[in-house]
């Protein structure tokens, strides 16, 4: 693994950008601040906590979905990849540098979410790393899915239109800011095929918003394992590279 070039691309294309330009920083608040804002109003603040913590996983699902655009663009318009082959970058060293460019600039979302949940006393230690751990695997799931996306398209000006449909099907549709309890067992097991519905899923258990399910606590546990490592495998297998 290539930490230095991580790093470096981390910084360059995450941090840097942040602070060269305010505007990425103002994006990256208005989704969480206008989804807290649409939910506790149509709910009349009962849903409050169920948008709260979804929040995270929607916020970074939809960060990373997004990041199919520039994969893309740097595939078939820079051809960046057609230079990063004849080094000692690997595929899985672009793939992480460029996730991890995108957690970034979720970083100023999750911590205003962050400060929401201690004002609302939503978090134990349990819960906040259970939390950590469910955002850590949809980051890479979502991120993986883009790649793939990017890796299947022939023209960049398809692929901004894809992300957008795919961050609003794989994060709206999930029951993300509502219990999950409201879908029947075949719609909830349908919308499964996206890594924030078992996400969200084990966030309400844990968090104690709904009944307490073991059984599908293991099941969702198991989805959400399976897809992270599926995704991320087609995902190296459609990111294009020649290695030694």
């Amino acid at each position: 693994m290539n930490i230095k070039f991580i790093a470096s691309m981390t910084y360059s294309y995450g941090i840097s950008a942040i602070a060269r330009g305010p505007s990425y920083l103002i994006a990256s608040l208005t989704l969480p601040l206008s989804l807290l804002f649409m939910v506790s109003i149509l709910s009349g603040g009962a849903l409050i906590v169920y948008a709260i913590i979804g929040g995270f996983i929607a916020l970074l699902a939809a960060n990373s979905l997004s990041s199919a655009g520039d994969a893309a663009f740097w595939r078939i318009q820079l051809r960046m990849q057609d230079l990063f082959v004849t080094t000692r970058i690997t595929r899985i060293d672009y793939m992480l540098a460029l996730t991890l460019s995108y957690f970034v600039g979720s970083l100023p979302g999750i911590a205003l979410y962050i400060v929401i949940g201690l004002i609302y006393h939503i978090f134990t230690f349990e819960t906040f790393i259970v939390l950590g751990c469910l955002m850590a695997l949809v980051t890479i799931a979502t991120s993986s899915i883009s790649f793939i996306v990017a890796g299947m398209v022939k023209h960049v000006r398809n692929i901004w239109g894809i992300a957008s449909i795919l961050s609003v099907v794989m994060t709206l549709l999930p029951p993300t800011f509502y219990p999950y309890t409201e879908l029947p067992p075949a719609a909830l097991y349908a919308l499964s095929i996206s890594p924030v519905t078992p996400a969200a899923i084990l966030a309400q258990n844990a968090f104690g918003l709904v009944p307490f399910n073991i059984t599908l606590v293991y099941e969702m546990v198991a989805i959400l394992l399976l897809e992270t490592i599926v995704f991320f495998s087609l995902a190296r297998h459609f990111t294009v590279w020649r290695e030694k």
